[in-house]
């Protein structure tokens, strides 16, 4: 025996000693979630992290309603209207000394970048074949191992990672792909905006000529 209660909200379905619950409610709509572009946290939690002054300016310029809803003179009021004076200044000294220190650390990191480079050495085993070498990816986070997959897979050769003599990482690619391998390794520094990195080529068989002149000089 199946017997049905139906109401404008739900249906309660009897079969036997078995009553099933089915909601009719409409479906609640997913709240869409903001994220801060430069944290990656709700905005909410910006003052929590280390870089609280640059994600207020990344909320300020794409998400102005926001900003308004989070940090006008009435919603900082009505945020710090329990604390006292004493203690929120303390908080604030205390998050501002700690996003100095990371802010401090972080142009730290992006000047030594910004003063490294990259070497591409393409080196000439014999008349036809050349390999390369790529040295002073270390600097820029990137996956080494990862990349020379990834080379392996685009130019259809071989990759591998090795140490160099001063025992750094570097990636070796087998064939004349220099110009190619600079411009990936360009747009991936790009990515990172680190567009004024330079990417350096060197010939190693100009070198070696260069050297012979000058010894015969």
């Amino acid at each position: 025996m199946i017997t049905n209660f139906e109401s404008d909200v739900d249906i309660f379905i009897h079969t036997g000693n078995l009553i099933y619950y089915k909601s009719k409610m409409a479906e609640v709509a997913a709240k869409q979630v903001v994220y801060c572009g430069v944290c990656t946290y709700p905005p909410e939690y910006c003052e929590f992290g280390v870089s609280f002054k640059r994600c207020k300016e990344w909320l300020a310029d794409n998400k102005p309603e926001l900003f308004e809803n989070l940090y006008s003179d009435e919603a900082l009021a009505n945020a710090t209207s329990t604390l006292s004076v004493e203690k929120e200044e303390k908080i604030h000294k205390e998050l501002e000394k700690k996003q100095a220190r990371e802010e401090a650390k972080q142009e730290r990191e992006l000047q030594k970048k910004l003063s490294s480079k990259v070497v591409i050495k393409r080196i000439e085993r014999n008349k036809r074949k050349h390999i390369i070498s790529i040295s002073g990816l270390e600097v820029f986070n990137i996956d080494m191992k990862k990349l020379a997959k990834t080379f392996a897979l685009k130019f259809a050769t071989g990759a591998s990672v090795t140490k160099n003599a001063e025992k750094k990482e570097e990636i070796l690619v087998q064939g004349d792909v220099s110009d190619d391998a600079k411009a990936y390794i360009e747009k991936l520094l790009e990515e990172q905006g680190l567009n004024e990195v330079k990417v350096e080529q060197v010939d190693d068989k100009k070198k070696k000529k260069a050297e012979t002149a000058a010894a015969a000089n």
